[in-house]
């Protein structure tokens, strides 16, 4: 039996209901993918982390964007971060998260790419 249950049209054509895992990595990517400020009533929603797309690659930049990423996992009770990790790419910032969903046990790693060209952060 589910223990958490969502709903979803992202990438769905007939089944909109996602469940555990699924949904808390989608409802992350969700999160992801408003920029702070954007969602109405909530400023305080969304992430900074397309404000560092651009940033010269140094160590400062790397902290800002794994502290940006570490508070926003921490929003969210049912995951957990072991391992987050942020490199430059060519054409936006990947980010290498080793997590676990709760009530798992097992950690997962997941990258993911915020690009600059499509303006969204994916799982790659």
């Amino acid at each position: 039996m589910a223990r958490f249950k969502g709903f979803n049209t992202i990438g769905q054509h007939k089944k909109f209901t996602l469940t555990d895992r699924d949904l808390v990595i989608r409802d992350l990517l969700n999160a992801l993918n408003i920029r702070e400020g954007e969602l109405p009533g909530k400023p305080e929603f969304g992430t900074g982390i397309w404000n560092y797309v651009f940033e010269p690659n140094l160590p400062e930049t790397e902290r800002r964007i794994v502290a940006e990423m570490q508070e926003l996992i921490d929003a969210d009770p049912r995951i957990v971060a072991d391992n987050i990790n942020a490199f430059s790419q060519e054409n936006g910032i990947m980010i290498e998260l080793r997590v676990r969903v709760l009530p798992n046990v097992e950690p997962e790693t997941l990258k993911l790419l915020f690009n600059e060209e499509s303006n969204t952060a994916e799982i790659v």
